[in-house]
């Protein structure tokens, strides 16, 4: 079993696994000693580079659009591969392949992940460190404020006795690795859960109280099943409704055809805003 101590205290509040002042995430190339490289103070890759990669950085020899939509992540891994290197999706990466993602990013976009005009974003700040695996969609839902987290964690501790990290553990397979709480978030739910009277918490040893177990009380148990009532349909209608924008961008590709320099325009401007 985890030891449950002060850890919580070190970590801190909750926040998005690795996200700083948007501002501080912002700073290209300063974050864990990243190195720049051509356009990482928002310069553009040279004409020979975006020949090579086409447009906005995309690799020759593949297909944008339709059933041939290019997939980032996959080009990304297969690259890797092709490398000799083995990943285990929802497995963090070593220093040295975020950076070569961040460098992937680079050339697929022509700039770096902090310095885009959507994902320089504080809500994606682990990807300008590197953190593939990370997926902010995942996390908006069950970030502080998402309204799923209370929930599931409440569902998690119906279905058995559960200690923090226990759920922080489960939190992290459940998503597959995408989303990663921490004590910061899950220690302060917990005792508001305890206060609420939904759990009751117990030290697993009264004299060392370093693990204490949560159990579900009735009156959790009938709060469980009324806010499933609740939330288990809005749950059903986002993913109908997140299955249509994806089918859509699937399915009605940008015209293939751009001409060049309306491409190399276009890049400019973005840096620009």
């Amino acid at each position: 079993m985890h030891q449950e101590n002060k850890d919580q205290a070190d970590r801190g509040p909750e926040q998005v696994p690795g996200a700083d002042s948007e501002n501080e995430a912002r700073r290209g190339g300063r974050h864990r000693g990243f190195r720049g490289g051509p356009g990482h103070r928002g310069e553009h890759p040279s004409a020979e580079g975006r020949d090579r990669h086409g447009r906005h950085g995309e690799m020759a020899g593949h297909s944008h659009g339709g059933q041939g939509e290019r997939n980032f992540w996959r080009e990304w891994r297969d690259g890797r591969h092709q490398h000799g290197e083995q990943f285990q999706i929802g497995q963090p990466l070593s220093p040295k392949e975020m950076e070569a993602w961040r460098e992937f990013f680079h050339q697929s976009f022509g700039t770096w992940p902090e310095e885009h005009w959507i994902f320089g974003g504080r809500r994606f700040s682990p990807w300008h460190q590197g953190m593939d695996n990370f997926n902010p969609f995942v996390a908006t839902l069950l970030s502080k404020g998402g309204g799923l987290l209370p929930l599931y964690v409440l569902h998690l501790i119906a279905q058995q006795p559960r200690y923090g990290n226990e759920i922080m553990d489960l939190l992290a397979e459940r998503t597959n690795g995408q989303w990663v709480s921490n004590p910061g978030a899950i220690y302060p739910l917990l005792t508001l859960l305890e206060s609420e009277g939904f759990i009751e918490g117990k030290w697993e040893d009264p004299e060392k109280r370093t693990v204490r177990v949560y159990t579900i009380t009735p009156i959790g148990q009938a709060e469980v099943t009324r806010i499933k009532m609740i939330v288990s349909p809005k749950l059903e209608e986002t993913v109908q409704v997140l299955q249509e924008f994806l089918d859509d961008l699937q399915n009605h590709p940008i015209e293939d055809e751009v001409d060049s320099s309306t491409i190399a325009d276009s890049d400019t401007e973005t840096q620009g805003i």
